[in-house]
């Protein structure tokens, strides 16, 4: 009889322990297709996001050396005169946000990284005619190096508080109105003079200086408040707050007067 009742409950334990064992079999069976599942939609939302050109590629775009990935602002849709434009007549963008950008270049002779001046997030301005158009992800972006940024600021508008003119540029400005009348008395039509940008001013900002060779940046040869002198068509002509300024790099500059 004890015999009997001990097979009994042995028996009892071993159906026990099968149904244990099915049971985990049963969850890790429908668990791990549910996270590859998992996996497999996120990999797969990933490619469909990123789109270049209307192509699909393997991933986000990851700006290498010097290079910054910049998301284009829109354009104007209209001239001065209130006139509005098809889109293919519309003037390039120079303004935008920093969507990613690289570690920086090395230098060729001393090997010493030159990082870049913006990080994701910062809004820059850079040249008319620098840079390379894309559409990434139905947006307009451009790839632009690092030193064909003019300047960079935080926030949604540029402002006096917030610009900071890159590296070795220097802010002139605001500037003077050109005289539409000569010495001699001759009157100068404002059309033939609206082109025609002043180069001269008072330095308002000044950048950080260019890095060296050696990672350290160069000291700015102008302080603000000098008035500076330089070269003819060197500048690049920015709107502040209303006020006509020029971005200048520091090379350019002929000559200073100490401020008053």
């Amino acid at each position: 009889m004890i015999m009997a009742n001990s097979r009994s409950k042995y028996a009892a334990l071993c159906i026990a322990l099968a149904g244990i064992t099915s049971s985990s079999a049963f969850t890790s069976v429908h668990q791990k297709p549910s996270i590859r599942t998992a996996l497999s939609m996120s990999e797969d939302t990933l490619k469909r996001q990123c789109i270049l050109d209307g192509k699909k590629i393997r991933g986000p775009i990851t700006p290498l050396g010097n290079f910054v990935l910049v998301r284009t602002k829109d354009t104007l849709d209209a001239t001065d005169g209130g006139i509005l434009l098809p889109d293919q007549s519309k003037e390039r963008a120079t303004e935008g946000e920093v969507v990613a950008a690289g570690p920086g270049k090395l230098h060729p002779h001393t090997g010493v990284r030159i990082t870049n001046p913006v990080i994701t997030g910062d809004s820059v301005l850079f040249g008319k005619f620098d840079g390379h158009d894309m559409t990434y992800n139905d947006e307009g972006v451009a790839m632009i190096r690092d030193d064909d940024i003019l300047l960079h600021y935080k926030g949604v508008r540029m402002t006096m508080d917030n610009v900071n003119p890159c590296r070795d540029y220097i802010l002139v400005g605001p500037l003077e109105k050109q005289k539409t009348e000569t010495s001699s008395g001759i009157v100068v039509a404002e059309s033939v003079m609206k082109d025609y940008l002043p180069c001269e001013g008072k330095v308002a900002k000044v950048g950080v200086g260019r890095m060296t060779s050696t990672g350290e940046f160069s000291e700015s040869p102008v302080q603000v408040g000098d008035r500076v002198k330089f070269k003819d068509y060197a500048g690049n002509e920015v709107k502040i707050e209303g006020d006509d300024y020029s971005l200048v790099r520091m090379v350019d500059c002929l000559c200073a007067l100490a401020a008053e």
